[in-house]
């Protein structure tokens, strides 16, 4: 049992609380950046089609599976040497490769040039999440882990912000393919930052644990042993089965509205790529990240009382974004009220409880899965958690809105009203994600009654 030898509020040693903000920001800013160079796509996306002669399923594939099938399947081999080697040095080389295959996207002359550097970006992203979800849970204890995490996963708010409004306006000044360059080059100067300023946290100090050593030698076959072994405990710890399960679903929804929110305004509601990227990269940085950070802090306190609320937050949080979601995708461009002499949509503002209640899923998720995992395993475990939630997440939630917007296009006639329904139809799946957070509470009790893991 992985907590069985827990210093509660441990900290490591040899790492300072400031060093700790210090990294944990620099991992943070790491964190931004892939997610900058993940989500820009969705405010290119219609300039793209417009270029290239693409199709919603050709333009899904490039924004979803393109990217996630490497992604994915290679943060399962690179986090098997994160757990026995130098994370800090991983994490240098994945952001160097993926920022300049970002920059490269803007070269692309055709569809499979385009597909074929946005693998190459899914390769450089594939080394950052799992061995920077290990380092955190190295530095803090499983009391302010939640938090933590809550505060790495601001770089999903921070990139969709950075990627929509620097992208967007990019696209609209210089063209597409400059937008691109501009989000791309400045990662390889912090790759630099990562490499030479971060130092590499003991294993298992911020749980009061000895550091555990590897016994056998890595290679295909150990790996593969060690790959089952990591599936077989996320599997068969009931808590850790349905986090997976829910941020899975999660994300299916997530990354689709994300990748085809920003064309759906422009089809349906007539918006402009300025006007989208301003508001959505504010709500999105601002309203969402703030909704990341509370949702992890109100996880750490209120599972001090109960440790149910390990989930339960965000099964709430699921359960009460439904209502505003599909508000959101069945209203008419109506303006609510005026700025200055300038219209503002009623959208925005439904716009703002999504973003809030929707970004309370990440910190509570990640950091549950580190907390039941032993420490010389947690890279490999949070890999096989994101292969899992990428792949069907991020790899066929935009594929499927995408190849459904085509679907209700070509054989119900909707136009322009196509992409409504597919985005509608999906985000009522937030109420599948919500019984699994809610179960994951449930065992987490369970077990604890039982003085065991279940």
């Amino acid at each position: 049992m992985a907590e069985a030898a827990m210093a509660k509020g441990a900290v490591p040693a040899k790492l300072s609380p400031g060093y700790r903000r210090y990294a944990l920001m620099i991992l943070v800013l790491g964190y931004t950046s892939s997610h900058v160079d993940r989500n820009i796509m969705g405010i290119l996306l219609e300039p793209i089609k417009a270029e290239l002669l693409l199709s919603d399923t050709q333009l899904g594939f490039l924004s979803g599976i393109a990217f996630a099938i490497f992604y994915a399947t290679l943060g399962i081999p690179i986090a098997l040497v994160a757990d026995r080697g130098n994370r800090r040095n991983i994490i240098a080389w994945a952001i160097a490769i993926w920022s300049g295959m970002t920059a490269l996207c803007g070269l692309a002359g055709n569809f499979w040039q385009l597909a074929l550097a946005r693998i190459g970006v899914g390769v450089g992203e594939a080394g950052s999440s799992p061995p920077s979800h290990s380092m955190i849970a190295d530095m803090y204890g499983p009391d302010e882990r939640a938090s933590a995490m809550a505060v790495y996963s601001l770089g999903v708010y921070l990139g969709v912000m950075i990627g929509f409004l620097i992208g967007g306006w990019v696209a609209v000044w210089y063209g597409w393919r400059s937008a691109f360059f501009v989000v791309g080059l400045p990662g390889l100067l912090l790759a630099l930052l990562v490499r030479f300023t971060l130092v590499e946290p003991e294993r298992g100090g911020a749980d009061g644990m000895a550091p555990e050593k590897a016994d056998t030698p890595l290679n295909i076959k150990t790996g593969f042993g060690l790959v089952r072994e990591g599936s077989r405990h996320l599997w068969h710890t009931a808590a850790a089965r349905h986090v997976v399960c829910g941020v899975t679903i999660t994300s299916f929804v997530g990354y689709g509205g994300v990748m085809w929110g920003p064309a759906f305004l422009i089809r349906t509601h007539g918006m402009s790529i300025g006007e989208v990227s301003t508001f959505l990269a504010i709500i999105v940085g601002v309203i969402g990240g703030l909704g990341a950070y509370i949702g992890g802090h109100m996880t750490d306190r209120l599972a001090r009382k109960d440790e149910r609320w390990n989930t339960w937050v965000v099964a709430w949080a699921k359960m009460l974004v439904v209502p505003f979601i599909a508000a959101f995708y069945l209203m008419d461009n109506t303006p609510a009220f005026y700025l200055g002499t300038y219209p503002v949509s009623i959208l925005w503002v439904l716009y703002v409880p999504i973003s809030f209640l929707g970004a309370f899923y990440l910190g509570p998720s990640f950091a549950m899965i580190q907390t039941l995992t032993p420490p010389a395993k947690r890279a490999l475990a949070s890999a096989v958690m994101l292969f899992i939630l990428n792949i069907i997440g991020l790899g066929f939630g935009p594929q499927f809105v995408g190849i459904l917007s085509d679907f209700f296009n070509h054989t119900m006639g909707m136009g322009n009203q196509s992409l409504r329904w597919a985005l509608f139809g999906t985000s009522l799946l937030n109420l599948w994600a919500a019984a699994h957070y809610f179960l994951a509470g449930h065992y987490l009790k369970k077990s604890s009654s039982a003085g065991h893991r279940a």
